[in-house]
């Protein structure tokens, strides 16, 4: 099977040795996107709510690269370094998904790139 890599200047470069999706088939499978500003690439400033709001636009412009868009997201990963952010990282996260909501799972992580609070990844199935 061959794989297209998505890459756009919209988004966050990737910090190391990964792309920023890769679709295989009809399905696109996106690198974790921390709260880099795509223009610096520094780490935005600002409470978890304003780092997921980054997070999930940098995610927008992944997907608009790979021809899609959120709504055809089936699963999300979301990473936080500390649970007590859970409310937050979910009320910002309802801001860009309706219903039928994708699958998802939340984890607590010790630390993530560049200092960040959160990170998320996800997988895209394009129609």
């Amino acid at each position: 099977m061959s794989r297209i890599i998505i890459a756009t200047d919209k988004a966050p470069a990737a910090i190391g040795p990964y792309s920023q999706a890769v679709r295989a088939g009809n399905t696109v499978y996106f690198s974790g996107q921390i709260p880099l500003d795509p223009a610096t690439g520094a780490l935005v400033e600002g409470d978890i709510t304003t780092q997921t709001r980054r997070v999930f636009d940098n995610l927008v412009a992944v997907a608009q690269a790979a021809g899609g868009s959120l709504a055809q997201v089936v699963r999300v990963g979301i990473y936080v370094t500390d649970l007590a952010n859970f409310a937050a990282v979910n009320a910002v996260m309802g801001e860009y998904f309706q219903q039928p909501y994708p699958a998802r799972s939340t984890i607590e992580v010790s630390g993530l790139p560049k200092g960040a609070h959160v990170e998320v990844d996800a997988i895209m199935v394009l129609d």
